[in-house]
C-alpha cells in the first residue's frame, strides 16, 4: 500500500469507521493458543511426505546418517541477538566517553556467538519532515558491521517512550502542533515521578499521515535489504510494546483505539511485504485492542516478540509457548541487562555516575547481587543461577528463536566466559537446528528415490517453509517443500525426493532452504559430519547393481 493510497482510504479520526468494519472486543475472545486454530499456510510444490509402506519399492538401502552438531550455526531465523541502541542509547561505555560509537558496534558484531545487530531508537530520531529520512550514525555503522561479519539486522521505531520525557517526545518536531497531544498523567506504581507523560492522538489524520510516510521511506531503504532479518511492529505506547503500564490511553474511547491500531497494523503488514514483523505480546491493559492486532497479525504469519520473559504473565508466555510452529519468537529480558559482574560493579558504577539521572530512571534492575530472602525481587523464590544464565535457559524453555544480549559487548564477553553453560545450550538449541537424520535410498517407478528423515534438534519450529533439494554436480535440481513449520521442535518429518534417471552411484548435493514471506535463504544442515561450505551435504547413491540391497526382510 502506497502512502497515497492509504491517505486517500481513509485518514482516521472521522473516517476511521468507513474504513474498517466496527469490531468489538468480544470478536477475539480470551482463548488459551494450544490447538487454537490461526489458520495454516498454504504450501506449494510439497513434498510426497508419506507414509512409505514395504510395498512401494523395489528394494531399499539406508546410504547416510548424521548426528546433531554441538556448534553455532548460523541460519536466518534464529540466533543471539547484540543491541547496537537500546531505549537508552547506545553502550554505556559510549555515552561515558570511552570508546566510539563505532568501536562499540564492531565489538558486538565481532562475538563469536552473536547473529544478529539490532537498533531500538525514537520516530523523533529519524523522521525529520514530511518525505525526510534522516537516519543517525548508529544505522550505517550497523549496517557495515553486519557486512562485515555476516549478520542480520533487525530493529524497532518507536513512536513513544517513557525515557526521554517531560524533556521530549518520541514524535517527530515537525508534528508538534498538528497533533494532539494527550496529558495521561504520573500517577504510576511502575514509574513513580513527579512529572506527567504526554502521548500523542495516534488517531489524529496529521499523525496518520506522518505514519504513512515514515513506512513508505523506510520501505524504499530497507524492504527487501538482504541484511534485514525483521522488523518490530510499531505499536502504541511506551517503548512501542502495545501499552503505557498502568497509566490511561488518549484516546476518547475503546473503539477508536482499536480501529486506529488495527489500521495502523494494517498498513504495516501491507508495506513490509518480504520483511518478517515481530508483533508484541503484551496483553491489553491499555485497552488498545493489542488482541484483535495480534489475532490479525499471527494470521498474517507476523512472528512475536516479548520484552520480558522472567516477569512475563503467565497468559503470554502460554501463547508464545504455543503459538502456530511456523511463527518465530524475539525474546529478551531486561534485568541485569549490562551483564555486569560484581567484581566490575566499581566500573559499572562510574560510569553510570556521569550520566544525568533522566537516563537512569529506566535501567532497571542491573547487578547479579543475591538478595538474602526467599523471595527475591526479581525472581519468585531463591535464584540458584545467575539471572542473565536464568534468563536464557527460561528462553529455551518456551521455544524461543531469538534471545536479546542488550548492548554491552565488554561485559557479554565476560559475563560468558564466567558463567558459559546457559550460552553453549543456546547455542545447541536455540530456534531450528534441522538435519537428515536418516537417508534411505529406494528402488521406485525404474529410477532412484530418496527418503529423507528430517529432525529438528531445536526448541521451535521452521518459522517458514522448509524446502529441500537434491543437486547433481552438472546442476540438476529437484525436490520440493515440506509442510508449514515442518520439522516441528524435538521432532521428525518424513519426506520423498524423486531422482532422474541414470544418477545412481553419482555423487548428490543435499541442500536446505527456508521460505518466509515469499523469500528463499539458503540454510546450513546442523549436523556433526562434514557439511560443505555453505551448509550443504555432499552424499554419493548406491548403485543399482549393488547385491545387498534389501527387500523382504
Amino acid at each position: 500500500m502506497r502512502r497515497r493510497d492509504f491517505l486517500k482510504s481513509g485518514a482516521l479520526l472521522g473516517t476511521v469507521g468507513s474504513v474498517i468494519a466496527p469490531r468489538l472486543r468480544a470478536d477475539v475472545p480470551d482463548h488459551l493458543w494450544e490447538g487454537y486454530d490461526f489458520g495454516r499456510p498454504t504450501v506449494t510444490n510439497r513434498l510426497d511426505q508419506g507414509p512409505f509402506g514395504v510395498s512401494q519399492d523395489d528394494g531399499w538401502y539406508t546410504i547416510f546418517i548424521t548426528h546433531a552438531s554441538r556448534e553455532h550455526i548460523r541460519n536466518f531465523g534464529t540466533g543471539l541477538v547484540g543491541y547496537t541502541w537500546e531505549e537508552n542509547g547506545p553502550a554505556l561505555r559510549v555515552q561515558c566517553g570511552v570508546e566510539t560509537l563505532e568501536q562499540s558496534v564492531e565489538k558486538m558484531a565481532a562475538l563469536p556467538f552473536v547473529d544478529v545487530l539490532y537498533i531500538r531508537c525514537d520516530w523523533r530520531d529519524i523522521h525529520t519532515g514530511p518525505g525526510k529520512l534522516e537516519l543517525s550514525p548508529v544505522w550505517e555503522a550497523t549496517f557495515d558491521a553486519a557486512k562485515r561479519h555476516n549478520l542480520g539486522v533487525s530493529f524497532r521505531i518507536q513512536l513513544s517512550s517513557p525515557n526521554i520525557e517531560p524533556q521530549k517526545l518520541s514524535l517527530p518536531d515537525f508534528l508538534h502542533g498538528k497533533v494532539p497531544i494527550v496529558n495521561i498523567g504520573h500517577k504510576s506504581k511502575e514509574h513513580r515521578t513527579s512529572y506527567d507523560f504526554y502521548e500523542p492522538r495516534y488517531d489524529s489524520p496529521e499523525f496518520q499521515k506522518a505514519f504513512a510516510d515514515l513506512n513508505e521511506l523506510l520501505a524504499a531503504r530497507f524492504e527487501g535489504h538482504p541484511q534485514l532479518e525483521y522488523m518490530d511492529l510499531m505499536m502504541y505506547g511506551f517503548w512501542g510494546e502495545g501499552h503505557t503500564n498502568d497509566l490511561p490511553n488518549p484516546f476518547p474511547d475503546y473503539l477508536t483505539a482499536e480501529k486506529t491500531f488495527v489500521q495502523m497494523t494494517e498498513l504495516q503488514m501491507e508495506t513490509w511485504k518480504t520483511t518478517p514483523l515481530a508483533v508484541n505480546t503484551e496483553p491489553d491493559i491499555s485497552a488498545v485492542g493489542n488482541q484483535q492486532i495480534r489475532d490479525i497479525a499471527v494470521r498474517a504469519g507476523c512472528w512475536l516478540r516479548s520484552d520480558s520473559l522472567i516477569m512475563d504473565e503467565p497468559v503470554q508466555i502460554e501463547e508464545l509457548s504455543n503459538r502456530p510452529p511456523w511463527i518465530a519468537t524475539v525474546l529478551e529480558d531486561g534485568a541485569n541487562r549490562h551483564h555486569v559482574l560484581p567484581g566490575f560493579a566499581d566500573e559499572e558504577k562510574a560510569c553510570l555516575a556521569k550520566l544525568p539521572e533522566s537516563k537512569l530512571a529506566f535501567v532497571g534492575h542491573d547487578s547479579e547481587q543475591q538478595p538474602a530472602g526467599d523471595y527475591p525481587q526479581q525472581i519468585g523464590g531463591p535464584i540458584a543461577l545467575p539471572y542473565r544464565e536464568s534468563a536464557g535457559y527460561h528462553a529455551l524453555d518456551i521455544g524461543s528463536n531469538y534471545f536479546g544480549l542488550w548492548t554491552e559487548a565488554d561485559n557479554i564477553r565476560r559475563y560468558y566466559e564466567k558463567y558459559p553453560d546457559s550460552l553453549r545450550a543456546m547455542e545447541q538449541r536455540m530456534g531450528y537446528r534441522v538435519r537428515p537424520s536418516l537417508i534411505w535410498q529406494r528402488k521406485r517407478y525404474d529410477t532412484m528415490e530418496l527418503i529423507l528423515a528430517i529432525v529438528n534438534d531445536g526448541v521451535a519450529g521452521v518459522p517458514g517453509v522448509l524446502g529441500i533439494y537434491a543437486e547433481t554436480l552438472d546442476g540438476i535440481k529437484v525436490g520440493g517443500n515440506l509442510d508449514a513449520g515442518q520439522p516441528y521442535a524435538g521432532r521428525l518429518r518424513e519426506a520423498s525426493i524423486l531422482l532422474p534417471r541414470g544418477l545412481d552411484g553419482q555423487q548428490i548435493v543435499l541442500r536446505a532452504e527456508l521460505l518466509v514471506k515469499g523469500v528463499r535463504r539458503p540454510i546450513r544442515w546442523a549436523c556433526h559430519e562434514k557439511t560443505n561450505a555453505d551448509g550443504s551435504l555432499t552424499l554419493r547413491l548406491k548403485k543399482a547393481s549393488d547385491a545387498d540391497w534389501k527387500k523382504g526382510v
